[in-house]
């Protein structure tokens, strides 16, 4: 007869890599493409509010376009309080609030009210400049498809702004393809702005005029740690705990025989999908990235023929 440790230890791993199983992950260099660490990467999986990545870069695209001004103050429209989910400020049908307002609590307090209301207004200016009729979430949301499709992304189907999987609403997309939306959205040095703010005092205007303040915390808890500058956090039931993160190091800078300087930025991208642990997940893979990138280096960033390795991210 086996000793009973010995059957024990036997039960516990066998379920082990059925636990893993449940988990995606991508770890990637943004400036160099190279993929250093993946897992079930290509996985197709609800996401959560890693949704809104996407949902407020397509904002801050329109608001471009659009020369519209970020104080603008716009409507919480009745359907958005059906969302449920964080409601961090108590927003009620009615309240007005600044886009840049709202783009703050949607991405530092993953707040599907208020990322409802931007979609909402975007979705209508859209449909108001094109002189048609439609619904202004699925204008909205064809625009996500949009980008994604785009930057490659080919096993990403967004079905809303908000990432929440209610109905129609459930949508999915993969560690690889979140990877590729992050890199793209950290060159833009405002969406970076946003992600890295800690917390940001913003306010709502009542129906009445009444203005009230709030302060809303990012809910990344690794901003500020291992070098991290972003970017989103995201649960619920059916998608787990998911993070997506940019890790910032200085260039490295290389003097060249001809008198030319080589500038190497570098900027980790980490994207967690399925987890029960995606804050500690991410410590390990945060210095488990690094490491293999600085290996990589030191054999003088040799490249090569396997599309596994790269992830490339087209400039748009």
């Amino acid at each position: 007869m086996k000793p009973i440790f010995l059957i024990l230890f036997t039960l516990l791993t066998a379920f082990l890599p059925l636990a893993q199983a449940k988990e995606s992950y991508l770890v990637m260099e943004a400036h160099s493409n190279r993929v250093l660490l993946a897992y079930n990467s290509e996985q197709k999986r609800p996401v959560a509010s890693l949704n809104k990545i996407t949902s407020v870069k397509v904002v801050l695209d329109w608001v471009k376009a659009s020369q519209a001004n970020l104080t603008t103050l716009i409507p919480v429209p009745q359907a958005a309080l059906a969302l449920g989910g964080p409601n961090p400020m108590g927003l009620q049908p009615g309240d007005q609030l600044s886009i840049r307002d709202a783009i703050y609590s949607a991405m530092l307090g993953s707040d599907n009210i208020a990322m409802f209301a931007l979609s909402q207004h975007v979705g209508q200016q859209l449909l108001i400049r094109r002189q048609i009729a439609g619904d202004p979430q699925k204008t909205f949301v064809a625009e996500m498809n949009t980008l994604s499709k785009a930057l490659g992304m080919r096993r990403t189907k967004f079905k809303s702004s908000h990432g929440l999987e209610v109905g129609y609403w459930k949508g999915h997309s993969t560690a690889a393809d979140i990877a590729r939306i992050c890199v793209h959205v950290m060159r833009d040095t405002g969406f970076g702005f946003y992600v890295k703010q800690r917390s940001r005092k913003i306010s709502v205007v009542s129906p009445g005029g009444q203005r009230r303040s709030f302060t809303v915390q990012n809910t990344n808890k690794l901003l500020g740690q291992l070098n991290v500058n972003g970017i989103k956090t995201g649960m619920t039931a059916e998608a787990g705990q998911c993070l997506a993160i940019n890790a910032h190091k200085s260039p490295l800078v290389k003097k060249l025989e001809d008198g030319k300087t080589q500038i190497r930025g570098r900027d980790l991208v980490v994207v967690i999908l399925g987890s029960s642990d995606r804050f500690g997940r991410a410590r390990q893979l945060i210095p488990q990235g690094w490491n293999a990138f600085d290996q990589w280096g030191a054999a003088g960033y040799p490249i090569s023929e396997s599309r596994r390795e790269y992830l490339v991210v087209p400039q748009l």
